[in-house]
């Protein structure tokens, strides 16, 4: 029996039978997740140790013309008041929970089911991984990924590196971001040293920092600073800060830095010259105009002629004529 002519082809030219596009689509589909999977990792793992440089809010803020000012401050070295205010203001739980407050959630979905400003139920840890790995806004889409970073960092960082990253890249006001670059806008000085009312006041812009400010709040924000300030002792006497400093020494408790307000620029002195004036005796003395009388009008002239030289002497009299004349 003849043999059958083999092919003229090289095996490794030779298309392979693959599966159906459904197959190969889902095939890339699984490839694409391990590969998210193994690089979000990594990337957590790297910002355990290192500071984040840069972040995607950020970038928008420097594409938009205001600028990212940071001043990066280690955990060590942010007043203790400042802990506390983050947590009475954003998250009491911080210590007991695991990255997510299933209660704040709920909470949060009925008052929004209700109606009026929507609220979030955004943990402490929730804010920090969206902050650092992702952006602002973004739906339900954005909150699946934050939930997977924020369960990387629950296990991977660790209390104290996520509140140290939260009070460093929590935006404190138009292109200002962490604490310590608050402290200067607004206070003057570093966040190693800040008084009960200024770490609530900078805890209360939190929410909203490109609509709120921390010198001379008015309205709700003044209100909540001052909710915070009566929250801290709480804080304090409760221990729910005391998982940041397990393991670790407190920052000593300083008075703030009395702080010399400058004195405000008059109007128009960026155009004043410093060049020294002249001596006074090289100025130029501008002569004066000699005054010249003015004639009189034709229909004044009687009158001057008519009236007396001497305005002290009395004109003349009449004399009466007598009984003989």
């Amino acid at each position: 029996m003849a043999r059958r002519p083999g092919s003229t082809i090289p095996r490794y030219k030779r298309r392979r039978k693959g599966g159906s596009l459904i197959g190969r689509i889902g095939g890339w589909v699984i490839k694409l997740v391990l590969a998210f999977l193994i690089i979000s990792v990594l990337w957590v793992l790297a910002y355990r140790f290192v500071n984040p440089p840069i972040t995607i809010t950020m970038i928008g803020d420097m594409v938009a013309g205001r600028g990212a000012h940071t001043a990066w401050m280690p955990i060590s070295n942010i007043d203790r008041d400042m802990v506390r205010a983050a947590i009475a203001a954003e998250d009491g739980k911080f210590c007991s929970h695991h990255g997510f407050d299933f209660q704040a959630i709920e909470n949060a979905m009925q008052r929004n089911a209700s109606g009026g400003r929507i609220r979030g139920g955004s943990t402490i840890s929730q804010q920090t991984a969206k902050n650092a790995f992702l952006w602002q806004g973004g739906g339900y889409a954005r909150k699946g990924v934050e939930a997977w970073f924020t369960f990387l960092i629950e296990h991977l960082w660790g209390k104290r590196r996520i509140m140290e990253v939260y009070l460093n890249l929590a935006e404190t006001g138009i292109g200002t971001y962490g604490v310590n670059a608050g402290s200067h806008r607004y206070f003057g000085h570093d966040a190693d040293a800040m008084s009960p009312t200024e770490a609530a006041r900078m805890a209360a812009v939190f929410p909203l920092p490109k609509e709120r400010g921390a010198i001379a709040p008015k309205g709700f924000t003044r209100r909540y600073g001052n909710t915070i300030v009566a929250r801290i002792p709480v804080v304090d006497r409760d221990g729910l800060d005391a998982c940041v400093y397990a393991g670790a020494t407190a920052p000593v408790n300083k008075a703030p830095p009395a702080v010399i307000k400058k004195a405000r620029p008059l109007p128009g002195e960026e155009y004043e010259t410093a060049k020294p004036l002249p001596p006074l005796e090289n100025a130029v003395q501008e002569e004066r105009p000699a005054v010249v009388p003015a004639e009189p009008n034709e229909e004044q002239a009687p009158a001057a002629q008519n009236a007396p030289a001497d305005p002290q002497q009395p004109t003349e009299q009449p004399t009466e004529p007598g009984n003989g004349d």
